[in-house]
């Protein structure tokens, strides 16, 4: 999933000047970014370690959220550039589901990341939609190879085993200023997101996009903590992501297939 994989992938990335056209109208600036909390007056999202009590006959497995609509077959291929390494990222919503420690019963949705042809990071992550409209991430089961072996799956977490809990991915109703936690598995995944803009523009190979929703993520389990930003268009989903600081990339959207 694009938390704590994404971003410790993205880690150390050179970002060439003038090579992707970004435009985030009306974000304004904020220092705190991430990790400033909610801002009064907003609908309350989970936060930090907080435990959350969700009831499984509020979710289901079909998300429509516009930010990232999940039909079972779509098909995200991205291109995330690496100093001088390129690599290939191919995201399908799988017409399948798991049932979750907690009692959800999530999507599936397969990550393969690799570079010439051979595979770098495979996941599966899991997502459900509750009756609002947002979209919790639940967790995922990841690995990294070297020369064909696995020899990690650092991150790797389940929704209501040894302590983790869900976060969200893509909230129902996106404020400017609207913060959440993505995921918590302590001391391995602890991503938290602030939305920046509803009105950003993003231009990426697949095509230009308008009225972008615009995160802030990080992940301040790294030090220097990792941030990114991170684009999501109407209709389509996920489009862009750009490092901010602790290092600095870019993944851009090359195809996608509903």
């Amino acid at each position: 999933m694009w938390p704590s994989g994404r971003i410790k992938r993205l880690a150390g990335i050179a970002l060439a000047a003038g090579s992707l056209a970004i435009l985030a109208a009306g974000c304004g600036s904020d220092d705190e970014g991430a990790n400033a909390e909610t801002e009064p007056g907003m609908a309350a999202l989970p936060q930090g370690s907080e435990p959350v009590n969700l009831d499984p006959d509020e979710f289901t497995t079909e998300i429509t959220n516009p930010y990232w609509p999940m039909r079972p077959g779509s098909r995200w291929v991205y291109r995330e550039t690496d100093k001088d390494d390129v690599k290939k990222v191919v995201v399908t919503v799988r017409d399948r589901t798991k049932r979750i420690a907690n009692g959800i019963e999530a999507r599936v949705v397969h990550d393969v990341v690799s570079q010439d042809g051979e595979p770098v990071e495979v996941t599966d992550d899991w997502y459900a939609q509750d009756s609002e409209g947002n979209v919790w991430y639940l967790g995922e089961d990841t690995a990294e190879y070297e020369n064909g072996k696995i020899v990690s799956r650092e991150g790797s977490f389940e929704a209501g085993v040894d302590g983790a809990q869900p976060g969200i991915a893509v909230p129902a109703d996106p404020e400017v200023g609207l913060a959440y936690r993505q995921e918590y598995y302590a001391g391995e995944a602890e991503d938290k997101a602030k939305v920046l803009a509803l009105d950003a523009q993003a231009s990426v190979p697949f095509g230009s996009f308008e009225g972008v929703l615009q995160t802030e993520d990080v992940n301040p389990l790294d030090d220097p903590p990792q941030v990114e930003h991170k684009f999501y268009a109407r209709d389509v989903g996920p489009v862009l992501v750009i490092g901010i600081s602790g290092g600095s990339g870019r993944e851009e959207l090359l195809s996608y297939t509903p």
